[in-house]
């Protein structure tokens, strides 16, 4: 069976000189959800994106002992500036991993390559999936499963599933974040690009990436686009079919009516949503079924956010939350009662 990416921590994230918070999602989203694996951070500018950690260059970070330098900003294009190699060479020659989920190839710059074989360090270019990917079987695994649809793409179902994880390991409840994308890889550690994988491997990577398990261990699995995307329907179907969910829980905007970037064709209903993806899902689990819905409400005044998710869980029977304001113990509980 192939292997998963795995990333080495403690991390030393890098931000080069990169003053826009925006572009580091990726550095932020680690220290919000991975705090304690996180070294430091590397800075070229005292002006740069500031994550509240402590500034380390490379040398003081190995005495730390951080195992892999993160590339935690994305740049215009997926390139890795001019300024930026020398202190990457470094890293790599210091026997630091480096870790990049950029499009350039870290393996495709000849000293780069020469510096990881110095010191032992490895390149991990997080948007390449593992080699030898199987067809999906839909053998029933062992364990628990469940995945983060969405009415669209971008309505935050990595976040839904890294709170939902965290919801229930509060209630004592043995569950694994499975990541799918690349900052949910850095963010777990290890895990499988989907978005990266042939189409007919996608089912098969998902039961890589969620194989047997104990009979009371979830493993909360993190969407990519949705059904009724009509640029990125194909992977959340295989990823559907492939991680064999026993419950769904929905993801959605409260504001957006027209699908990102597809201006023609409108958002799906949240009950829709729950729809299609029950019919389809039963193809490989006959007893999935829905656990509740995530809502983003940011853009919704309190008033008017509250109102919005009564009426959408009494409109479809079940606990509706802001993951980010309330987090998902109700969902949490949904699960670990059924």
């Amino acid at each position: 069976m192939p292997d998963k990416i795995e990333i080495r921590a403690p991390y030393l994230l890098f931000i080069g000189d990169m003053q826009d918070r925006t572009y580091a999602k990726t550095a932020l989203g680690l220290v919000h959800w991975r705090r304690e694996q996180v070294a430091g951070q590397l800075r070229l500018d005292p002006a740069a994106a500031d994550l509240g950690v402590d500034d380390m260059d490379v040398e003081a970070a190995v005495k730390a002992g951080a195992k892999s330098l993160v590339i935690g900003v994305a740049t215009v294009g997926g390139v890795i500036p001019a300024t930026w190699w020398e202190v990457i060479y470094s890293a790599a020659r210091a026997g630091l991993d480096i870790v990049s989920g950029l499009h350039g190839s870290l393996a495709s710059n000849p000293e780069l390559v020469a510096a990881a074989e110095s010191s032992g360090a490895r390149l991990i270019d997080v948007r390449v999936p593992p080699q030898d990917l199987p067809v999906g079987t839909g053998r029933k695994r062992t364990g628990l499963r469940v995945l983060t649809v969405g009415t669209d793409c971008a309505v935050g179902k990595k976040y839904s599933a890294l709170a939902l994880t965290a919801a229930l390991e509060e209630l004592g409840i043995r569950a694994t974040y499975r990541a799918t994308g690349q900052t949910g890889i850095m963010i777990a550690g290890e895990g499988i690009p989907i978005d990266a994988v042939v189409s007919d491997f996608v089912s098969g990577a998902a039961e890589v990436l969620s194989p047997d398990n104990g009979a009371d261990h979830w493993d909360v699995i993190e969407g990519q686009g949705s059904l009724f995307h009509p640029g990125y329907a194909a992977v959340s179907l295989g990823l559907l079919h492939g991680s064999q969910p026993d419950a769904i829980v929905v993801c959605h905007d409260a504001t957006r009516t027209a699908v990102s970037g597809w201006p023609d064709y409108t958002v799906p209903s949240v009950a829709d949503c729950i729809d299609l993806n029950l019919v389809l899902g039963r193809r490989t689990n006959p007893n999935v079924r829905c656990a509740g819905v995530c809502v983003n409400t940011s853009q919704l005044q309190p008033d008017e956010r509250k109102s919005h998710l009564e009426g959408l869980s009494s409109e479809v029977g079940l606990p509706c939350v802001d993951p980010v304001i309330d987090g998902c113990t109700p969902i949490a509980e949904l699960l670990a009662n059924a």
